[in-house]
């Protein structure tokens, strides 16, 4: 294999990759839990935003609040993860 053609792709494959990684830090995904409490994720899957309703607030039943926080993360979590993969799936490099 041409050493020369072999650094040109790596060095396009790097240009591809950062592009990719900006593209998802601009990019966003909410997850919800019966429209109480909203979480905001980046495509990296960091939480840039918390929104709790005051419905969803009981003293009296804080695990129900709890229940409702986890649902809304995983729900975030799960569609960042596929904006990834969607980013990352027409490289063709291993691990991405």
């Amino acid at each position: 294999m041409d050493m020369k053609k072999l650094m040109k792709q790596m060095q396009q494959a790097q240009v591809a990759a950062a592009k990719i990684q900006e593209d998802l830090a601009a990019k966003s995904v909410e997850g919800t839990a019966s429209g109480l409490v909203t979480v905001t994720m980046n495509g990296h899957g960091k939480v840039t935003a918390l929104k709790i309703k005051p419905e969803a607030v009981d003293a009296d039943d804080v695990e129900a609040l709890e229940d409702l926080l986890l649902v809304a993360l995983q729900d975030a979590s799960a569609k960042a993860d596929a904006l990834q993969q969607d980013a990352t799936r027409g490289l063709g490099i291993p691990g991405f």
